[in-house]
């Protein structure tokens, strides 16, 4: 039993007791102090889930172990790796933080948070989490989880987008700090968000900081925080020609900017004026099930035409790659022309 006469434990105080306990401890990026190992797996874990996110992560340390590796490497090769985890500028970042590092800080990682900051596809929050974990710099995070458990436990009303609420948000988060356990303490928040406080039926019976959350209090946990508005996604339709010698299917190189950038995708466009482009003729040709794909912006409706040429084509123009069709989906193609090339093998048999 707490003594009566003892100030009651902090948000802080009781996040570290509980990360001892109930907060997540084998995570592989977890015991390491390792600035690379620590980037990495912050920079993948923006916007996506730890469980989708362990399998590349081990894969990219298998091929590139260390910050000079990753700098060295193409970056054709460094998208391939990404290819299915999305939001391909974070591979494209990645790439070009890892070049400047090298350059810049001799293959150290900066120690201070600023500096982070300043470095390519590093913002606010993530270079927190590095400055912490690798060197156990002081400093607040703010990610989608933890404005979550904030607004909840402080309810703070408004779209946490906004201006004014992000910086009344930020303020708090400095608040809170604690003297000393910051890298259990940021870990722990990053857990409670992830696992407890969760969007969808938060577990506020298992959460260490319930007895004073005002959302569990007003019964508002469903409307804190505060959703933004949203319109209704416009719509894009566009064909895709997979073009096929049976064996083999052709892909382009996608330019480095813009939606797929860099990546792998079959032409764009008429199966007239794909085959025409590239003096291709089709022995075959038939329409398979289009495909809905949602982006943050738009919702894409993807038009497959499978298209059977002559055996053995080639195509003498830079950017364009025969790749054998049993390894295409692993070729470095986005998570929707990777479904699409299943549905090509399926037509193929």
């Amino acid at each position: 039993m707490s003594d009566p006469s003892l100030p009651a434990p902090s948000f802080a105080q009781r996040l570290l007791a509980w990360q001892k306990v109930e907060g997540r401890h084998d995570l592989p990026w977890q015991q390491t102090r390792d600035a690379y190992r620590v980037w990495l797996s912050e920079i993948m874990l923006q916007q996506t889930q730890v469980t989708t996110v362990i399998p590349y992560y081990q894969r990219f340390l298998d091929n590139f172990p260390d910050v000079q590796a990753l700098a060295a490497a193409p970056i054709e090769r460094v998208i391939q790796l990404w290819a299915g985890l999305g939001y391909y500028a974070r591979a494209r970042n990645l790439h070009r933080c890892a070049r400047q590092v090298v350059a810049e800080h001799g293959g150290r990682f900066p120690d201070s948070p600023e500096q982070l900051a300043a470095l390519p596809g590093i913002g606010r929050s993530t270079a927190a989490a590095i400055a912490a974990f690798a060197y156990g710099r002081r400093a607040a995070i703010l990610d989608g989880n933890v404005k979550r458990v904030l607004c909840r436990q402080f309810g703070i009303e408004g779209f946490p987008g906004s201006a004014a609420v992000d910086r009344r948000l930020w303020a708090l988060a400095e608040s809170l700090l604690p003297e000393e356990g910051i890298e259990a303490y940021t870990q722990g928040l990053m857990d409670l968000g992830a696992t407890l406080c969760t969007r969808q039926r938060p577990q506020c019976a298992h959460c260490p900081v319930a007895a004073d959350c005002i959302a569990r209090l007003r019964e508002r946990q469903g409307e804190l925080p505060n959703r933004k508005v949203k319109a209704k996604l416009p719509e894009r339709r566009s064909g895709f020609i997979l073009i096929s010698d049976g064996q083999h299917l052709l892909l382009e190189r996608r330019p480095a900017s813009g939606l797929w950038g860099g990546l792998l995708v079959p032409p764009e466009g008429d199966a007239a004026t794909v085959l025409g482009r590239y003096g291709l003729q089709a022995v075959d040709c038939r329409s398979l099930p289009p495909l809905r794909h949602t982006f943050t912006h738009f919702r894409l409706t993807l038009e497959p035409v499978w298209c059977r040429v002559a055996p053995a084509p080639r195509v003498g123009e830079p950017g364009i790659e025969w790749v054998p069709l049993a390894s295409a989906a692993g070729a470095g193609v986005p998570t929707p022309i990777r479904k699409l090339i299943r549905q090509v093998a399926s037509a193929r048999d």
